[in-house]
């Protein structure tokens, strides 16, 4: 089963929400990634046939469905804001779809209904009415209802943004074991980058309603393409500095290391570093010191956020473990490692160079 949008553009209102996407998706999960403004369900809505497209082609497993009704595909969609039948019970919603399904009988119907609700951890409330479930029940009676039928298009918009962080994790872990062996084609969009790396799929990065970059999430955090891909996958944000080419070397507030490759003086680039790559100790031998003023600590229990002022009046968050405290106003060092530093041109489009080659993708 494959999944191929072929030059798929949208506008609405004299703008553009989708821009000549073009990607071929496989069966099996595939996680969309990108901040909210990004065009994400729009796409989603393209591929499952509830909006057309302005221009392009749809095609599911080669055959071209572009102007083919919803209710004639062989699809499931999952929204972040959970819909159910109010008058129906929870088995009852779930059973909905299976119920059309003539491969199901009334036994098959009722074991399937239990396996994803057990999956879902719902198997306690399927004699209740949505009304009597809280929001996180709703949602995961939404999901239930999605995966309980085969289809050869599941879309999953940002299903878990609104459940508690326990139920997150473990329904991650779950799917993803579950989506690993599917015959389905499987979208998964979220705006989370840490979700996107939890689930190690082969991933779509998309912005502005262009399709920055495909491939495996984990080279793509390593070694971002572009800064933009880069922007996408940290959280927290990265840290953004000024850098200028002289005499073979890159200068940036008074740091100074070796270029990565022969560029003209006076070439202007953007250095960005994440968070946790800010250490307050000099943690390695070639780790660069800038000077600081502390503006704000910003404490979280597991780790301290520590807002700096740099020379030039420019801004830089360190992201500390554990419960760390200082005094706003005082002056201070922290250091960074140039193997930590992604360097781009002045566009952001061109990565001159990577980070280290060890990764700490929790850090």
């Amino acid at each position: 089963m494959t999944l191929i949008l072929d030059g798929v553009s949208v506008r609405q209102r004299g703008e553009t929400w989708l821009d000549d996407i073009r990607l071929e998706l496989p069966n099996g999960m595939t996680t969309l990634v990108g901040p909210m403004t990004a065009g994400k369900t729009t796409l989603m809505r393209v591929a499952a046939g509830l909006s057309p497209p302005d221009s392009g082609r749809v095609l599911v497993d080669g055959k071209d469905v572009t102007g083919i009704s919803v209710r004639k595909r062989s699809v499931a969609f999952v929204y972040q804001q959970f819909i159910n039948y109010p008058s129906l019970t929870v088995h009852e919603n779930i059973a909905s779809p299976l119920r059309l399904d003539r491969r199901f009988d009334r036994e098959g119907i009722d074991r399937r209904v239990r396996e994803v609700a057990e999956l879902m951890g719902i198997a306690d409330l399927l004699g209740r009415r949505p009304a009597e479930l809280s929001g996180g029940q709703q949602q995961r009676t939404a999901i239930a209802r999605a995966l309980a039928r085969p289809v050869d298009l599941l879309l999953l918009d940002e299903p878990l943004a609104n459940l508690d962080f326990k139920l997150r994790e473990q329904l991650r872990a779950d799917l993803k074991a579950m989506f690993a062996q599917s015959r389905s084609v499987v979208l998964y969009s979220t705006a989370d980058p840490n979700e996107a790396l939890s689930f190690a799929a082969p991933t779509v990065v998309l912005g502005e309603g262009r399709v920055r970059h495909v491939g495996e999430v984990a080279d793509m955090y390593a070694h971002p393409p572009t800064l933009a891909v880069a922007a996408t996958l940290s959280d927290p944000p990265l840290n953004l500095l000024p850098g200028v080419v002289r005499d073979g070397r890159i200068e940036c507030l008074g740091m100074s290391f070796p270029a990565p490759r022969a560029h003209v003086d006076g070439t202007d680039l953007i250095l960005a570093v994440r968070p946790h790559q800010v250490s307050i100790t000099r943690e390695s031998p070639g780790a660069l010191a800038l000077p600081a003023e502390i503006r704000l600590a910003e404490v979280t229990g597991s780790a301290t956020f520590l807002h700096l002022l740099l020379p030039g009046r420019r801004h830089l968050v360190a992201h500390l473990p554990g419960t760390q405290l200082f005094t706003p106003g005082e002056s201070t060092v922290v250091y960074v490692d140039p193997a930590h530093v992604f360097v781009f041109d002045a566009t952001g489009e061109r990565l001159l160079a990577t980070g280290a080659a060890e990764v700490d993708l929790h850090g």
